[in-house]
């Protein structure tokens, strides 16, 4: 039976959710519709869009916005608190290890292909210590529920997990139209978010920085899919939004052109892929690198951030290993399960998946957004024998999970309030220490039955409270 975060069977809402059922029940359904109306015009208003592409038409779409916001216990989070902050930890070790000593996959706890083949996996970064030996700076988690007490992390995002724009504009709009619903004090706020982020990063300042470091948001340009996100963290924590033609390389630094003349760069957030970053040492095809970037970080003149190199941590091959990483690194058992998932590399993982399409959702390892992937039993027989026709002809390509059957909370549909199928993604920053805002994006399949809850198949998003215990 489905999850309903609200309520429980018999219709007795739950604790943490009693003040949200008094709120709907004095405010009204016309009235709430009205709200979500205006939200919407207010999101229009200040361009908080997501680009999706490939697609006719105009690719900037409106991320809709649910106006019922999903509510944790302050129990509940402080259990997510802790399990998100050791995976973190455990993921950051992940990667330290793997471009030393290796010491996980001498141990037999992670195959060697599943690193040395990957193509996350940067050879140049072998050997190098980043500041703090810290790779992945902003850590995404996805954690989807099950029931009352059972979290799931369905995976990883170690590279430049996107969204939390969102999170602090969805709570922003929240305050604005219900001020009476914060008037208590009883929801834990995110809106630290910014300074925390701004003091990671200033943190982890290279070896060459003297003085207060100079800190940058690099963004490909306002044809990003995430462009509103860049401009609007760089807004958040005072500091310049930069696209790759600010930035130029001179005398082992790096510099940016400003109005006054060249201004040195100490620590660069990036939002730019790897392989594009610096024509000379990565794809020389790059149109969005600076020439000479990566040579000016190995030599501890700047830090980029995350590391180049960290995308092999969330590698859906790679995340089955996590709970062992936890053990091995930490000497903890993890707090945060993982999801069941067949690797369809191992022979006999491969046929089982192959047996059981119409019961599984199998996801191309590299693939992010809900694309590329198989809900089986949503799926017709046409498309499941299509898609096993590509898992035998690249089998390493893909890994399996069962079709998890997440919890819903309470949407306001055209029918009414409605229980809708959410996730949940926490952003953990890694620093000198490791801080955590008590709240995350939470995302909704706004279709009816739906378990796609990313926006670019039409997902929504939803304000998410922790509440103080």
């Amino acid at each position: 039976m489905t999850f309903y975060e609200m309520a429980d069977p018999q219709g007795v809402v739950r604790e943490p959710y009693r003040p949200i059922q008094r709120w709907i029940e004095e405010t009204g359904l016309e009235l709430l519709r009205q709200r979500s109306e205006e939200a919407e015009a207010i999101f229009r208003r200040i361009g908080i869009t997501f680009a999706v592409y490939g697609e006719g038409g105009d690719p900037e779409r409106l991320i809709p916005f649910d106006i019922i916001p999903r509510v944790f216990s302050a129990a509940e989070w402080q259990r997510l608190d802790r399990g998100i902050r050791q995976r973190s930890q455990a993921l950051n070790a992940f990667l330290y290890d793997v471009y030393h000593r290796g010491e996980i996959l001498r141990a037999g706890l992670v195959p060697e292909a599943l690193v040395y083949r990957n193509s996350a996996f940067l050879p140049q970064m072998i050997g190098f210590d980043p500041p703090g030996r810290v790779y992945a700076h902003i850590v995404g988690i996805d954690i989807v529920r099950v029931g009352p007490d059972s979290f799931h992390v369905l995976e990883d995002n170690c590279r430049t997990p996107s969204g939390v724009s969102y999170m602090l504009e969805n709570r922003e709009i929240m305050m604005r139209m219900f001020p009476d619903l914060f008037a208590g004090g009883g929801v834990e706020p995110v809106d630290g978010y910014p300074a925390a982020l701004n003091r990671t990063l200033r943190e982890l300042a290279p070896p060459a920085c003297r003085g207060e470091p100079t800190v940058v948001v690099l963004t490909p340009g306002p044809f990003n899919s995430a462009y509103f996100e860049h401009s609007y963290l760089a807004d958040q924590m005072g500091v310049e939004l930069v696209e790759p033609q600010d930035l130029f390389v001179d005398e082992g630094l790096v510099w940016m052109r400003t109005t006054r003349g060249p201004q040195r760069v100490d620590v660069i957030y990036k939002r730019i892929d790897d392989d594009f970053i610096d024509p000379l040492n990565f794809r020389p095809d790059s149109l969005l690198g600076i020439p000479g970037i990566f040579d000016v970080y190995r030599a501890g003149g700047v830090t980029l951030c995350s590391a180049p190199g960290s995308g092999i941590a969330d590698d859906k091959a790679i995340y089955v290993h996590v709970p062992d990483m936890i053990r091995f690194y930490l000497g903890e058992e993890p707090i945060l399960k993982n999801v069941q998932t067949w690797q369809c590399a191992r022979p006999e993982d491969c046929a089982h998946v192959l047996a059981h399409l119409d019961e599984l959702v199998v996801k191309e390892v590299h693939g992010s957004g809900g694309y590329g992937m198989l809900i089986g039993p949503r799926a017709t027989a046409e498309e499941r024998a299509a898609y096993a026709q590509r898992i035998r002809a690249n089998p390493a390509n893909f890994i399996a999970q069962p079709t998890l059957d997440l919890s819903t909370a309470p949407t306001l549909t055209p029918a009414g309030i409605a229980p809708r199928h959410v996730d949940f993604r926490p952003f953990c920053l890694l620093g000198q220490q490791i801080r955590l805002v008590p709240g995350g994006l939470t995302r909704v399949a706004l279709r009816e039955g739906s378990l796609v809850v990313n926006s670019s198949q039409g997902g929504g998003v939803k304000d998410t409270w922790v509440l103080r215990g």
